[in-house]
């Protein structure tokens, strides 16, 4: 027997699509007995996807809809899902109908393996060069500075235990990096290729400005996995890098000076003693920030950092679906 799963699918202006998708998701949950819960958040929607959201949570008990005060982005929409769904497996779509839900055993079956994250990875893409390519750029550049090995950080179509999304918390335009931030707890992760339509209602809520958030929140995700509970490690090596190079400078201009020569006039000395005033400055903060993070873990220990906790009872009870 599957363990229950909740659906999750950020809505905003996607009307014409709304009730297609919901009975393509009724169906696969019929066929494959699933015990389901759909969580639709209207993300402060102008079309009339609420009324139509309303009508269907109206009729049907499994069900539910959380409409948002004004749209406040996909991270929000999502997190919003995450604090109120009761699924043990979480299955986060989108509305356009491009994902398709037949693709939702396939990430259970993942998760049944053993893995705590599954991504979607839309290998046949159907949506125009000029999102596609950037998409790549991105995708590739946060792969290769979070050491993540996904293709497909974009993708909206993922599968979740419970454990990852009670462990973590998204803002901004971060969704797209939540393998990224449960990388910190040492969470399990795969990727299934999937099959992905092109857009049949409607037109992508996604424009150039995308790319720029994309790009700032890719080194936001990078620095606080790296750096979240040791930030010495990043302003010490800068502040000594800075340092050295401050200090290297001036003992190069010591020596004109015991030459006689005049040094009041060179840039390169104001130079020197910027470097060292900076170096010094970054690693006083790098200290400041330490004592900081060590004061937050003495007081918060992180429950989310433990896999899984055996007794002589665990141990002895036979294994149950995981």
């Amino acid at each position: 027997m599957y363990k229950k799963i909740s659906v999750i699918i950020p809505v905003y202006n996607e009307a014409a699509s709304l009730q297609e998708l919901y009975m393509k998701i009724k169906d696969v949950v019929a066929r494959n007995q699933f015990d389901c819960e759909i969580i639709f958040i209207d993300d402060g929607s102008s079309d009339n996807s609420g009324e139509i959201l309303k009508a269907i949570a109206r009729q049907d008990d499994s069900v539910m809809l959380i409409s948002l005060r004004m749209n406040f982005g996909k991270a929000m929409a999502l997190q919003t899902g995450f604090r109120h769904c009761t699924g043990e497996y979480v299955i986060t779509m989108d509305a356009d109908l491009q994902d398709d839900p037949e693709e939702i055993p396939n990430f259970i079956n993942k998760l049944r393996k053993g893995y705590d994250i599954v991504s979607g990875y839309k290998y046949d893409r159907h949506d125009s060069l000029e999102k596609r390519l950037p998409s790549k750029l991105f995708n590739k550049i946060t792969s290769v500075l979070s050491g993540i090995k996904l293709h497909d950080f974009n993708c909206g179509f993922k599968a979740y235990r419970q454990a990852v999304i009670r462990a973590i918390d998204i803002y901004g335009e971060m969704h797209r990096y939540i393998p990224v931030i449960a990388g910190t707890y040492g969470f399990s992760m795969t990727e299934i290729n999937i099959r992905h339509h092109r857009r049949k209602y409607g037109k992508s809520k996604y424009g150039i400005g995308r790319y720029l958030k994309g790009l700032f929140d890719s080194l936001t995700s990078t620095f606080m996995t790296r750096y979240y509970d040791r930030p010495m490690y990043f302003f010490g090596k800068l502040g000594l890098i800075l340092l050295v190079s401050g200090i290297s400078i001036c003992i190069y201009l010591t020596y004109f000076w015991f030459d006689g020569r005049d040094l009041s006039d060179r840039p390169l000395l104001l130079l020197g003693v910027l470097l060292v005033v900076l170096g010094a400055q970054s690693i006083s903060i790098g200290f400041v920030a330490d004592m900081l993070v060590q004061r937050t873990f003495r007081q918060n220990y992180n429950e989310n950092h433990v896999r899984k906790i055996y007794s002589s009872k665990t141990l002895k009870t036979p294994p149950q679906d995981s």
